[in-house]
This record gives C-alpha cells, structure tokens and sequence, in this order.
C-alpha cells in the first residue's frame, strides 16, 4: 500500500465503525486502510459480515447513527477527509463525485414515484436544468445502459420492471453525476447469471467511457477474476489479504483467501476437486477474541495466533498479508490448499 501523501483519488486510514445494540457493542470494521486510483477496480470480498459494506457505507457517511458510529479514521477524497465535512457538504459530493449502488433495486426505487420522477431528481439534484433538458437528459442516461423505450421505461413504476432493468435505472441514476467513483454493493446478486454477466460488462464499458474508479462488494471470488485489477479479502471487519487481481489467484497468501478460493467451481479440470467449505463459523464481533479472529477455523493456527493479532505485512510487489504463518513457504502453501 502507498504511504500517505501519494495522490490516490481516495484513501482510507484505520476507519473503525462501531453499532450499538442490546447485547453490546458491535465492532464492525476494525482499522481498515486501503486505497483507490483514477480508473482503477478495486474488488473487497468476504463473507457475510466480514464488514465490506459497513466500510464503504462509511466512507459515504450512510452508516444510521444511531446505532452506528464512525469511532475514528480517515477518509481522505480528492485530498479532502470526508469524516469532518459538514453534512451539507458530505451530500453535495454523493451522486455527484461518489455515488452507490445497491444490492436490492427495488428497495431503493421508491414504489409510488415513476421512473422517470425519480431519475429526474437525480439529475437536478446537481445540475441544474429546465424540464425539458432533464428529459433528454434521463433519455441518454436510459440510452447508456442500455435500456430501450425510454420513454416506456420513463412513465413506469418500480414494479413494472424487471430486477435486471430496476438495477440498470439505478445504475443510470447513479451516473447521473459523472461520478470519480461508483460503489457496487454486490448488485447482481439478486439477478440470473445471463443478466449479471450484462451488468458486469455494462459497468465496465461506463467505467472506460466515464473514466471512473469503481469499487466492487462481492462474497463471490468467482466474479473478481475477470472484473478487478486489486483485491482485498475482508474478515471479521479487517483487511487480512490485498494484492492484484493475477497474484491473489496464482499465489493466495492467507488461508482464508484460499477456503475461500476451493469454494469456487473449476471447469477447466478434467476432474474437478469437490468443493471444500471453510468449517466453523464467523467469530462474535460484539466479543472479538484475541490474537486472530480467524485462527478457531484455520488448519494452520499457531499458538502465536490465539494471543498476538497479526499485522498486515508485505510479502512482495505489494502483496498484503496478515498471517503469522510461513505461507511463502511452499510445502505450507501446498498443505494450506489441501485443509483450508
């Protein structure tokens, strides 16, 4: 990771974000660091409440507070920290610099406004256009993602479409702005497989033709492969792997990242490994354990890792890891493989 001062587009240092609840407090992201390029893709994975979309509701000040809280850190945009905007400031820059997308489209889209309503606020809500102008307008944004019947599209409400065409309207509300970066919280979740490979390659194509950074929530390694150039493995609200796309698939480091990559289906083997779930189950974020909150599932565990939290370290080229074992070894890589 570059240190600070190097002129990434946004740059987040030892974000913590912390909920409130009845049983106690959940500590959700753990002092996540990372950062983001012009034009780059940045992929976040993990499981379930590893924290990749607390982090990145974080970094838009969408956590609700409360019971949220952001506890510390920074969160630094185009040289400014977002943390200590005021909040009329923090809303001039969502869907205009920094936009999001979301897993459930029509959770978004509001049922009782049309389409072309609502796309028409999100254009006006940062320019500022006669009625005219913002029709034409949402009919080029329909265009770009290749929605036909514009203006069919336009009168109808949420329910009249399809969850592929909901979450292309999102998708071109949330270009409206022209945005540095997109967020896509794991958008194609909910969609068949035909209609997520043309929303992948739809979001590829708007990030070279708008020249914007995109970060990409996916529990899915599966996806990553041919969508993002860096990687970063989330578990337990923490960051324990980050590397470019090409070394986290040829030479995974951290024994998490490599359960999670026996748990995607090969099918260019003539015999295909079974596919291998990682045992046990996520670590209780309200008591968070000592040392590795990944060591009560890891077949490599050390007693080193009960006790001493590891650190992210880097192995080489830039390739993160926070592990107390020897996995640049490779008879340990190669056992790894075979338990994780």
């Amino acid at each position: 990771m570059s240190g600070p001062g190097a002129g990434h587009l946004l740059e987040v240092r030892d974000l913590r974000t912390e909920f409130a609840t009845d049983d106690g407090v959940v500590h959700a992201v753990n002092g996540v660091s990372f950062h983001v390029d012009d034009g780059e893709t940045l992929a976040i994975v993990g499981e379930s409440g590893s924290g990749k979309s607390v982090t990145m509701l974080s970094v838009m000040r969408l956590v609700p507070q409360p019971p949220g809280r952001i506890v510390s850190g920074e969160v630094r945009f185009e040289g400014r920290d977002l943390l200590t905007l005021r909040e009329d400031e923090m809303r001039a820059l969502r869907g205009s610099r920094l936009a999001m997308i979301f897993q459930e489209p029509l959770s978004s889209l509001n049922p009782v406004f049309s389409i072309g309503s609502q796309l028409g606020e999100a254009i006006t809500a940062h320019q500022r256009l006669p009625r005219p102008a913002v029709r034409d307008r949402s009919r080029e944004l329909l265009s770009m993602v290749n929605i036909p019947g514009a203006d069919r599209v336009l009168a109808a409400y949420p329910h009249q479409l399809s969850g592929g065409m909901c979450q292309r309207v999102m998708l071109a509300m949330a270009i409206a702005g022209n945005p540095s970066i997109l967020i896509a919280d794991e958008p194609t979740t909910a969609l068949d497989i035909t209609t997520q490979l043309q929303l992948l390659e739809l979001v590829r194509r708007l990030q070279a033709q708008l020249r914007m950074a995109v970060i990409w929530i996916t529990h899915d390694l599966g996806v990553v492969a041919g969508l993002a150039d860096r990687v970063q493995v989330m578990y337990a609200g923490r960051i324990v792997e980050t590397s470019d796309v090409e070394a986290l698939y040829a030479d995974p480091v951290h024994p998490y990242t490599l359960g999670l990559l026996r748990c995607i289906p090969r099918l260019d083997e003539a015999r295909p490994e079974r596919l291998t779930s990682i045992p046990g189950s996520p670590p209780d974020l309200i008591r968070p354990m000592a040392g590795c909150a990944f060591a009560p599932r890891c077949g490599l565990r050390l007693e080193r890792c009960t006790v001493d939290e590891p650190v992210l370290e880097d192995v080489g080229e830039g390739h993160l890891r926070a592990c107390w074992a020897q996995l640049l070894d490779v008879r340990v890589t190669q056992a790894v493989r075979g338990v994780a």
